[in-house]
């Protein structure tokens, strides 16, 4: 039917717990099955910890917030400064939580989106301050500073790869091998690593059959080096509707089969 583009098909959903609930409603509604499974853990660092570190900072001129879970956790520790977002989705919950957002990409999602914006261009001698989990990319930090700026980082939160019982891997891995799972959604490098690391490899075959969608295309590149085969395609943009879209324009229709 038109208006289940998505039934019967099986589709793994891998963002961390509490930030799925959007993308679960919508293939739900597109007539499809969620199958949930978490492959990164988010852990709140302490205030005592995040305090500390902040003490040692100057003030800064632009503070930037990476994603979501780096507003959740960290815009309380914001203080002053030209608030910037790297895509829609940080900008909503900076909005959310009754802050304006000063900054933001035209157009586009992730940082090389963002270094685009005029306000970040001509940066020499201000300071900015990134708000993020531990690690992740470097490239607004090295970019804004062969632009001049002084960049340091207020980490607020960690990511983990989370610990599962034998039993529920094993089930997942039945589903993928089985064919129950059609889809397999990734919204990043670190996701894929993770899920990686967490099946079996003997399984890395079942998932190499399997249609991974992205909105990522460093995604793409790290499937295309790991799992060679693999159907993954790129999705125009991070919303459930444009991953649900992307699924609805390639996975199987008919059954939950992978073919």
């Amino acid at each position: 039917m038109a208006d289940t583009p998505l039934a019967g098909v099986g589709v793994l959903v891998t963002r961390p717990a509490g930030q799925a609930e959007e993308l679960i409603a919508a293939i739900k509604a597109a007539g499809g099955r969620s199958i949930v499974f978490p492959v990164i853990e988010i852990a709140p660092r302490s205030p005592q910890d995040i305090a500390s570190d902040l003490a040692g900072l100057p003030d800064p001129d632009i503070v930037i917030f990476v994603s979501r879970n780096s507003v959740e956790h960290g815009l309380a520790w914001s203080e002053g400064g030209a608030i910037a977002a790297v895509g829609p989705a940080t900008a909503s919950a900076i909005e959310a939580a009754a802050r304006v957002v000063d900054i933001r990409p035209a157009s586009g999602f992730d940082s090389e989106s963002l270094l685009e914006e005029p306000a970040l261009t001509d940066v020499r001698g201000k300071t900015i301050r990134i708000i993020r989990g531990n690690g992740g990319r470097e490239l607004l930090a090295t970019t804004l500073r062969e632009r001049g700026a002084n960049v340091d980082y207020l980490e607020v939160y960690a990511r983990r790869t989370p610990d599962y019982p034998e039993a529920e891997i094993a089930d997942l891995v039945r589903q993928l091998e089985a064919g129950d799972i059609a889809v397999v959604i990734v919204m990043s490098v670190e996701s894929f690593h993770n899920l990686l690391v967490l099946l079996p490899e003997s399984c890395h075959e079942a998932l190499a059959k399997t249609l991974l969608v992205t909105p990522a295309a460093r995604v793409i590149k790290q499937v295309t080096g790991r799992l060679p085969g693999c159907p993954a395609t790129l999705a125009d943009g991070p919303g459930a509707d444009e991953i649900v879209r992307a699924i609805a324009n390639l996975a199987p229709h008919s059954s939950g089969q992978n073919s």
